[in-house]
């Protein structure tokens, strides 16, 4: 089949891509805008490999898409484009609305057209098309201490814009469903983490902060909860979704590793100890990582805990999570000390200029 994913440069796009290219026989079509998240040296494995291919564009523009969509013909529609940082989210809610609920709209509409004209032209293909969109479970808000896990029947109650902007984008998609029959499927995951993260959030972050000797930033006391799932394994659970789950079905997808966030920065700084061999030398005068945690003012509508039920997924599909978060905590340390030039570009900005120069 061929799988036309958005947002395919970012962090967990790029990991659905090069699983797909890697381990299966399936067509790739990259489509990303490359915004700030999005980077193409992510996908410098496969980037030269015949089954796949980039197109730069933005799930906003509809020519583009339907340009696409006539050229390229595909199976499948992976939906991960999306502006994704909270923070960000807050500084600047409206390019959120614009990309996670217009981009969207736009793409859905582009996938209607295309699928209706399918029918027309050759119904067998137009019979196996699927729309699967991937969202987030801060749609679901937030939860107390001893609340059960967020189920696929949760309401919801996002807190952020970013979550209100996801919300409304999963509202769509089920709307699109029932009104328009589009064939459509739907997954919430929890926080994913793993090689290739931008280095703007919390894990790669604190790595990277750690290695330097500079402070690792901790919001409020820390001990807001977070469901951890390795991005890889994320990745293989979109693509047993997209071939597999029955239309119309909403799964949630997480990694069973409930953590606080001050016992994650707690267990990198540990990690960074345990290999010490590969570490470069401690910057002078430091005795051990924990001692640059500095606890910031905590964040507007902070969310205190998410918390993942993934039981149909693992019920229905077979699918389970490989990695415990101290095995993929430990591969994702030592996945950023091997690779230092992959964010050495993104923190002095090069992966980004690279990119402009050769657009004009």
């Amino acid at each position: 089949m061929k799988f036309l994913i958005t947002g395919g440069a970012g962090f967990i796009g790029s990991a659905v891509v090069r699983e797909l290219i890697d381990s299966t026989s399936h067509e790739v079509v990259n489509l990303d805008k490359l915004t700030y998240a999005g980077n193409l040296d992510s996908l410098e494995s496969v980037s030269d490999h015949p089954r796949y291919v980039f197109e730069h564009a933005d799930i906003c523009d509809a020519e583009a898409l339907a340009r696409i969509f006539s050229v390229h013909q595909p199976d499948i529609v992976m939906h991960l484009a999306a502006e994704s940082h909270v923070d960000r989210s807050i500084d600047g809610p409206e390019a959120f609305i614009e990309t996670n609920v217009m981009g969207t709209c736009r793409l859905l509409e582009a996938s209607r057209r295309y699928w209706k004209q399918l029918a027309l032209v050759n119904p067998a293909k137009a019979e196996t098309f699927r729309f699967h969109h991937i969202s987030t479970d801060e749609v679901f808000g937030d939860l107390a201490e001893d609340d059960p896990g967020f189920t696929e029947q949760t309401p919801y109650a996002p807190s952020s814009p970013y979550s209100a902007s996801k919300a409304g984008s999963d509202h769509l998609v089920r709307a699109w469903q029932r009104t328009f029959g589009l064939p459509t499927v739907m997954t919430n995951c929890s926080n994913n983490y793993g090689p290739y993260h931008f280095p703007e959030k919390l894990i790669p972050l604190t790595i990277l902060n750690a290695l330097a000797g500079k402070p690792l930033p901790v919001y409020g006391n820390g001990h807001q909860v977070r469901d951890w799932l390795y991005v890889e394994d994320h990745a293989r659970a979109l693509i047993k979704v997209a071939c597999e789950a029955p239309l119309g079905e909403s799964y949630n997808i997480g990694g069973h590793n409930e953590q606080r966030n001050i016992d994650v920065v707690h267990l990198i700084c540990e990690t960074l100890e345990a290999l010490e061999a590969l570490v470069p030398q401690k910057p002078q005068g430091l005795a051990h990582y924990r001692d640059l945690i500095t606890f910031v003012t905590d964040r507007p509508g902070h969310d205190l805990r998410y918390a993942i039920d993934a039981d149909k997924i693992a019920r229905d599909l077979g699918w389970r999570p490989r990695e415990t978060f101290e095995s993929g905590l430990r591969k994702t340390v030592q996945w950023y000390l091997d690779n230092p030039e992959w964010w050495q570009r993104i923190r002095d900005g090069r992966y980004q200029g690279e990119r402009l120069g050769a657009d004009i």
